[in-house]
């Protein structure tokens, strides 16, 4: 998988992309990341790439012809279709289903918006997907680049090594994760559940299970199916 990443601060997503699982995926080929510079991209001698927005109000608005021209010019940079995305506090909310489809997609475009947002006919002439990592406001969209790419990557085989590593994560099967122990079975007077202790499989499957389901009640009720 290639994915592209159109912003103003490259040097903010790139030491986060080559570190960690996203780094080990780059270096095993399981996926390729590149960061693109929008000032590249403009006309103006100065590289300016935003503007004051028609009819008043505060702040500056990303232009049409930087951000244009450089989805498209990097959209040419290799034979794979682009699925185009922008990071927009309007977007549909990202969540573990979107991942996963991104995730088929052989290349993304991910791009971070800055300032007060996107001339719309950016959006007119590019008819991207826009997505939103969640209802509040950054102030540019680099942290939901990252947050995206996380969410994306994982997703791919390999990634994670283990085949079934992603099989009992948050949101996965609609439940959030049941409770983690690890080493020492004590620690100021809280112990390990005996269950986990047990050496029996199938009672560990089942705790989880219902531990899953009595945490995912308490938390976000919303995710349970009628029955639960």
């Amino acid at each position: 998988m290639r994915i592209d990443v159109l912003t103003l601060f490259p040097e903010i997503c790139e030491p986060y992309f080559s570190a960690s699982i996203l780094g080990r995926a780059q270096a095993g080929g399981r996926v390729r990341i590149r960061c693109h510079q929008l000032r590249e991209y403009s006309l103006d001698p100065h590289r300016k790439v935003d503007d004051r927005p028609f009819g008043g109000g505060p702040g500056m608005v990303l232009m049409c012809q930087p951000v244009i021209d450089a989805v498209e010019a990097i959209e040419r940079d290799g034979a794979e279709p682009a699925t185009r995305v922008f990071l927009t506090p309007r977007g549909e909310r990202l969540n573990h289903a979107v991942a996963c489809e991104l995730a088929s997609a052989a290349r993304l475009l991910i791009v971070a918006g800055h300032y007060e947002g996107f001339d719309e006919r950016i959006f007119d002439v590019l008819r991207p997907r826009e997505v939103s990592v969640g209802d509040y406001v950054l102030s540019g969209g680099e942290a939901a680049a990252m947050i995206l790419v996380d969410a994306v990557v994982r997703q791919i085989p390999g990634v994670l090594g283990a085949a079934d590593a992603l099989d009992e994560e948050s949101f996965v099967g609609g439940l959030l994760e049941y409770p983690q122990y690890t080493r020492p079975r004590e620690y100021r007077g809280l112990s390990v559940p005996d269950v986990l202790l047990s050496g029996d499989h199938q009672r560990i499957e089942r705790w989880r299970r219902d531990e899953a389901v009595r945490i995912t009640a308490r938390r976000r009720p919303d995710l349970l199916s009628p029955g639960e």
